[in-house]
């Protein structure tokens, strides 16, 4: 018998409707935990009947995630709030138009705060608190663009004044300024963390709520809430920092992270997903992250629509309209709009019809609803064993009028014209004359009024104005020099290499009774190639679950030992959530009260180069602690080539300007640069941070000579001293000052003995840190040029003022950093250094071919005597006889180089 395909259609149909009304009846009966747990017994029967369920259902429809029957009753005043957030609109308008017409060209920015501003005010009012003694506090990372409604905030909350806010990014004005993004070093009590360079807040918000949860485990912090909210833009979620660094805060369950995404659709130059759905993508992303997904796409205008659409007609409308077309109808009046919606769909148009055109313009999207906003808010801030995001779907520039909202152009709208100007103060309601608001002027309603009582009593209630930072820890003692002691006697001839030198020196750190418990050992996943193995026994491996199986090394003496308390930050492979680590223990003392000591020991040649723009953001943050840059050089990690050899890491360091950079030789130099630098840091309370170099290469520790420990530990803080001098002590020879650093101090010394042979005597150096005698110089450089007649000297200056001969400066970094002193040592100058990338090579040949060995060092000396016209040229031929400085592998004889 036939079969009617319509009779076929109906019975599917008609099955489908039972199986949907028996997943109604157990949702009502058994619960949603039930209804999960069938559906995935149904999806592993299709996997093992061979059915490939090959699209994950990894996307909920495009509707809020929270329906209107779970959405709390909304605690504030909603018509005072929204006259409150009104005028923090205009305020923050204002200062951007007050700025352009200063005719300064100093920018600003509009519309993303416009579109971010009901979400960030429902936080402020209900959710966001400060740190008391009940409470760890929380820390708000704002979108950088919207910096002016936060401080049109803070305005009205009296932390900042109105002259302030003229001077909007002109921070040398008379009266103060504003930055123009949040940077924590120009407003120490104000920014909790820079945001300016996009994404990079999200890595350091996770591991911020990661370093909370350690602290808590390690009992250095107390388990008194507080969370870490972190607001982006869509846009800036295609920074790949912002995805690659999600799935550690699920592993390890950061229910203290929110995440808040501003959909508003557009990025700087257009739309975010123009053919696609942002919200869908990274909905998707999170999910598989097993993160909690919570969307906040419409408004509760569409409450009724919603639960009138019987049929899914329009669910499926929304789910296919692009962002693209989303983008449009923001900008479209009501009409047009109810045109997309009812297009070729008469049920679609019975639905609408109860609106008129005007109620459909006005309906707005979810994140310009408070309730729908608080909705979210609170269930992120209720404790479920996982990290929240929400996806808010905003307007850009909302509010700002036909000319701005919506727009590709918004990102860029920093100037209205008069009638736009007093047009946008008249529908936010803002109460000064035409004149005022074509000026651009600001508002603040009389002290007493109720916009300002409400405004001040929600943050009182909250702990007070937010962002805050507040920094209240104790100062932290430095150990007694006596912990170092065993380097300080130097190695005897057993050989030893600065990064197993340092790796002890932590090992004896973190059993300090002073400063133990705040050690904070950092590594990406290359312990045991800087040889810290033996730690991982005495201190334990961070693992907020503990260590659940048994090691395969279980039974060696230097077990992988992971433990829910413990003291080392094994970060994998990954290198940006490492300094992010460093980031949030270096800036523990402001954010939690706790003075965590971070050593971040990294390949030196991964670090600036790699994550640069976080190091700056350390900077900007005061952060505290060491970098340390393991595997340092050029030459000195032989084999490894071009990708791996570090050559420029001490340029790049120069270049942050609260960092204090030194490239040690010796144990005794590492050993008092690291207890200076926690006494400076942590004791004294300057706001720097330290890198160091540690290298590979093993050789005897000398120890410091006799009777000059104070001489040489002024020299190793302020970067140079005089380590050997030469026996010629009447001057009867030709004398040369030679300079080294780190490993090529051996070469250097070399060098010495070689010259010695010749008859020429040299006198060696340490020199520890090239920025710091630079920057020594250039400050008292200027103090001569703006302070004419008084006398002023560099450190250097006075070290070197009584020296004979030229200077030969060698480093295993490029030429440039130890030219950057060139202009302050008396006498010819010859730099020595490793320009050019790196080759695979034996150390040996590899010196040789940069010409930093000890033989090209020598020669390089005896040709400054002759351009000194203290030996002649056929003296120097004779004399470089035998040195081989013109053998195959000098680089001298490579295109590459120029000669």
């Amino acid at each position: 018998m036939q079969v009617n395909p319509h009779d076929l259609i109906a019975d599917q149909d008609s099955e489908l409707q039972e199986w949907l009304e028996s997943l109604d009846d157990i949702l009502r009966y058994q619960g949603g935990d039930r209804a999960q747990e069938i559906l995935r017994a149904l999806q592993e029967r299709l996997v093992r009947r061979g059915v490939p369920l090959d699209q994950a259902p990894l996307n909920t429809p495009y509707r809020n995630t929270i329906p209107l029957s779970e959405q709390p009753p909304y605690p504030g005043n909603l018509k005072l709030e929204q006259r409150i957030e009104n005028i923090i609109r205009w305020n923050a308008i204002a200062m951007v138009l007050q700025a352009a017409d200063s005719g300064s060209g100093v920018g600003g920015h509009i519309a993303t705060y416009a579109s971010a501003a009901t979400m960030l005010e429902v936080g402020f009012h209900h959710f966001f608190r400060c740190r008391d003694t009940d409470y760890g506090g929380d820390l708000v990372n704002v979108q950088a663009h919207a910096a002016p409604g936060i401080y049109a905030r803070a305005f009205l909350e009296g932390r900042l004044t109105e002259r302030q806010l003229q001077n909007f990014r002109r921070q040398l004005q008379p009266g103060g300024g504003l930055p123009s993004y949040p940077h924590p070093r120009q407003m120490p009590d104000f920014w909790q963390a820079p945001t300016a360079s996009m994404g990079l807040s999200t890595p350091s918000a996770i591991y911020q709520a990661r370093f909370a949860k350690y602290l808590q485990a390690r009992g250095l912090k107390p388990d008194n809430g507080g969370k870490v909210w972190n607001f982006i833009g869509d846009g800036e979620a295609d920074e790949p920092e912002v995805l690659g660094t999600i799935n550690i805060a699920a592993r390890e369950k950061l229910d203290n992270l929110v995440l808040v995404v501003n959909c508003n659709l557009q990025r700087l130059d257009g739309p975010v997903r123009g053919n696609g759905k942002i919200i869908q993508e990274l909905e998707r992303s999170f999910r598989g992250a097993d993160w909690q997904v919570i969307k906040v796409v419409w408004g509760s205008g569409w409450d009724t629509l919603l639960q009138n659409d019987r049929n899914g007609v329009l669910q499926r409308r929304m789910d296919e309209t692009l962002d693209g077309d989303y983008q449009m109808y923001s900008t479209r009046p009501g009409g047009a709009q109810r045109e997309h919606w009812v297009e070729n769909s008469p049920e679609l148009q019975a639905l609408m019809s109860s609106l008129t055109d005007e109620e459909v313009r006005e309906i707005k999207r979810g994140g310009q609803d408070p309730k729908k906003i608080y909705a979210a808010f609170a269930r992120a801030a209720q404790s479920n064993g996982r990290p929240t995001v929400i996806l808010v779907k905003t307007v850009k520039g909302d509010g700002l009028g036909e000319s701005t909202q919506g727009k590709n152009t918004a990102h860029q709208k920093k100037q209205f014209s008069t009638e736009e100007r007093v047009g946008i103060g008249r529908r936010l309601g803002i109460p000064l004359a035409d004149e005022e608001l074509a000026r651009a002027g600001f508002y603040c309603p009389a002290e007493g009024s109720e916009e300002l009582r409400y405004l001040r009593d929600r943050r009182r209630s909250l702990g007070g104005g937010m962002p805050y930072r507040r920094v209240d820890s104790a100062p932290l003692q430095a150990p007694d020099r006596a912990l170092f002691e065993e380097f300080y006697c130097g190695s005897g001839e057993r050989a030893l290499s600065t990064t197993m030198a340092v790796v002890r020196m932590m090992a004896k750190l973190i059993k300090d009774k002073r400063v133990g418990k705040y050690i904070v050992p950092i590594v990406p996943d290359e312990a045991r190639t800087f040889g810290m193995e033996a730690l991982f026994r005495e201190a334990g491996i961070y693992a907020p679950g503990g260590q659940k199986y048994l090691p395969v090394d279980a039974d060696s003496l230097l077990p992988y030992r992971e433990a829910a308390d413990g003291q080392i930050l094994q970060e994998g492979i990954c290198e940006a959530g490492a300094m992010a680590s460093f980031l949030a223990a270096g800036t523990a003392y402001a954010n939690h009260g706790v003075p965590t000591i971070p050593l971040y020991i990294f390949y030196s040649m991964f670090g600036f180069q790699r994550v640069g723009d976080m190091i700056w953001g350390c900077a900007d943050s005061m952060c505290r602690g060491f970098l340390l840059g393991g595997t340092a050089g050029r030459t000195t990690l032989n084999g490894e080539g071009l990708q791996h050899q570090d050559g420029h890491s001490h340029i790049l360091a120069s270049t942050v300007p609260n960092m204090r950079s030194y490239d040690p030789a010796f144990a005794y130099e590492l050993a008092m640069l690291l207890r200076d630098g926690i006494e400076v840091m942590y004791e004294r309370g300057e706001q720097v941070f330290y890198f160091l170099t540690v290298y590979n290469e093993n050789y005897p520790m000398p120890a410091i000579p006799g009777g000059e420990q104070a001489r040489i530990e002024e020299g190793v803080k302020k970067g140079i001293y005089l380590f050997r001098p030469s026996d010629n002590t009447d001057g009867a020879q030709p004398t040369v000052q030679l300079f080294g650093s780190g490993s090529i101090m051996q070469q250097v010394l070399d060098a010495q003995a070689l010259l010695a042979e010749r008859g020429i005597s040299a006198d060696v150096w340490s020199v520890t840190s090239y920025s710091e005698l630079a920057r020594d110089a250039e400050r008292v450089e200027r103090l001569q040029r703006m302070q004419p007649g008084a006398q002023h000297e560099s450190y250097l200056e006075r070290v070197l003022e009584s020296v004979d001969g030229p200077i030969v400066a060698c480093t295993d970094y490029m030429r440039a950093l130890p030219a950057s002193i060139a202009r302050w040592v008396p006498g010819h100058f010859v730099a020595l250094g490793t320009d050019g990338f790196g080759v695979c090579e034996s150390r040996q040949d590899l010196r040789k071919y940069f010409e930093v060995d000890a033989a090209s060092i020598a020669y390089a000396a005896l040709a400054a005597l002759r351009d000194q016209g203290e030996i002649t040229s056929e003296r120097l031929k004779s004399l470089g006889d035998g040195l081989g400085v013109f053998d195959e592998f000098s680089r001298a004889a490579d295109a590459e180089f120029p000669g």
